[in-house]
C-alpha cells in the first residue's frame, strides 16, 4: 500500500536560523509579507494540519477556500468544516484523488511524519533566533534535500529579516 501513497506533497513553513517553527502553539514571529503568501499559495488547494496547528488557527477554524485535513491521534477530535483523519494510511486514502497540491503546514509532529512524502519545501528563513520548543528538521544538513533556490533577504513590515528558499528532494 505505502508504495501507493503520494509523494508530492509540499511542505510548507517558516523557521529561523535554528530551524525553529513555534513556541506555546504560536509562529514564532508573524510576518504579513509571509502570511500573504501563505494564503495565495495555499488557497484553492489541500492543506494538511495537526490538531494544535488547527487550533492556533483564527477561532480554531479551518482556513477558508482550502480543502483543510486534520492529522490527529484523539479519535473524539471534531472540526466542522474540515476532514479529519487519525494516522497515516487514513490520510494517504483522504487525498489519494485530489486533483490539486497538497500542501504540509504543521505543526512539528505533521512535518516529521509526512516529510518523506515531500517532493518540495517552501521554507520562509528568518534573520534571527527565537525561543522555540517545536523544530523542523535541518534541511541543508539533510542529504536528501538539496536547497535549489536561495530568496533575497528582505525587510517585514515588522522589522524581520526574512528569505523565501525552496527544496527539492533529491531525485525527485
Amino acid at each position: 500500500m505505502r508504495s501507493q501513497f503520494r509523494k508530492d506533497l509540499i511542505l510548507i513553513a517558516s523557521a529561523d536560523r535554528n530551524w525553529g517553527i513555534g513556541y506555546e502553539n504560536r509562529l514564532l514571529k508573524r510576518i504579513p509579507e509571509d502570511l500573504k503568501r501563505f494564503a495565495q499559495l495555499t488557497r484553492g488547494n489541500l492543506i494538511v494540519v495537526g490538531r494544535k496547528t488547527m487550533e492556533s488557527f483564527k477561532d480554531a477554524k479551518p482556513l477558508p477556500d482550502r480543502v483543510n485535513v486534520v492529522l490527529t491521534r484523539d479519535r473524539q477530535y471534531q472540526c466542522p468544516g474540515a476532514v479529519v483523519v487519525h494516522d497515516l494510511e487514513e490520510l494517504m486514502s483522504a487525498i489519494s484523488g485530489y486533483p490539486g497540491k497538497v500542501y504540509v503546514c504543521g505543526g512539528e509532529s505533521v512535518y516529521r511524519l509526512l516529510l518523506d512524502y515531500c517532493a518540495l519545501a517552501l521554507i520562509t528563513r528568518i534573520d534571527a533566533a527565537f525561543e522555540a520548543d517545536t523544530h523542523l528538521p535541518d534541511l541543508d544538513s539533510d542529504s536528501r534535500w538539496v536547497r535549489e533556490e536561495t530568496g533575497q533577504w528582505q525587510q517585514s513590515s515588522v522589522g524581520i529579516s526574512f528569505r523565501y528558499d525552496t527544496y527539492r528532494r533529491c531525485g525527485g
